[in-house]
């Protein structure tokens, strides 16, 4: 009778362990399809924006020799006219 007993707990323990790794499963495989769509949600939200569009800024500065046609544009790059080169005497 001791065997059969055993054999009753191995089988009912198997059982219990079939049903928690089916649902175990089941947690990963919903889990896993929850973070693809959040990462094509997300993806699709950020592509609702349009940064391609690019702001040029002029500002004319007079020199005080009476040509004011330098140029400094939004990012930087500096245009002193036509055949007018700046030197640095530093």
């Amino acid at each position: 009778m001791d065997s059969m007993v055993s054999f009753v707990a191995f089988e009912s323990q198997g059982a219990r362990l079939e049903r928690s790794n089916k649902r175990l499963f089941i947690t990963i495989v919903v889990l896993i399809i929850a973070l693809i769509v959040s990462n094509a949600l997300w993806i699709y939200y950020e592509s609702t924006f349009t940064d391609t569009h690019e702001t040029k800024v002029e500002q004319e500065i007079e020199t005080g020799e009476g040509d004011g046609d330098t140029i400094i544009s939004g990012v930087g790059d500096i245009s002193y006219g036509e055949n007018k080169t700046k030197s640095n005497d530093n």
